[in-house]
């Protein structure tokens, strides 16, 4: 899809902050209400605009424990990948799943209150998976950078 200037300004400053009014949002964009209007709605039927969410500091709904985890299937047959992906969408633990090349399949995002959330997590969900060969988990340290906008040319 081909976007203009001023749609492009638009999804940036929809992405910092998708409460804006359509009357600030066209002051900052130098269109009318109605412009501004039509413009996003013919974002959303396009499906460029998905949904509008509202993002929760982890730490204050204690789920500030993030773990990433890599996951290696037995086989990479498409049964078990299949499976793997109906499945792990099931769990609110995980943020984002990722099918990724390379030595592991899989690459896991998940959000839990702490390391023994994190074995629970483990032990009764992600291990009961079938055709799970390894898994590696990374806890990390300290978000360096934390983005949900994505970069529009």
């Amino acid at each position: 899809m081909q976007l203009d200037e001023k749609d492009k300004k638009l999804l940036l400053l929809l992405q910092e902050n998708s409460k804006r009014t359509t009357k600030a949002l066209a002051s900052a964009l130098n269109l009318s209400v109605t412009a501004v209007f039509e413009r996003v709605k013919k974002l959303e039927k396009q499906k460029v605009i998905k949904q509008y969410v509202a993002l929760v500091d982890k730490a204050k709904v204690n789920r500030g424990f993030i773990v990433l985890c890599h996951v290696k299937l037995v086989q990479h047959r498409k049964e078990y990948i299949s499976y793997f992906e109906k499945e792990i969408v099931k769990f609110p633990e995980v943020m984002e799943c990722f099918h990724v090349s390379g030595d592991y399949d899989y690459i896991l995002k998940i959000c839990v209150k702490d390391i023994q959330d994190y074995r629970e997590f483990m032990v009764t969900k992600l291990t009961g998976l079938e055709h799970i060969a390894s898994t590696q988990s990374s806890f990390t340290i300290k978000e360096v950078k934390g983005s949900t906008a994505v970069f529009v040319e």
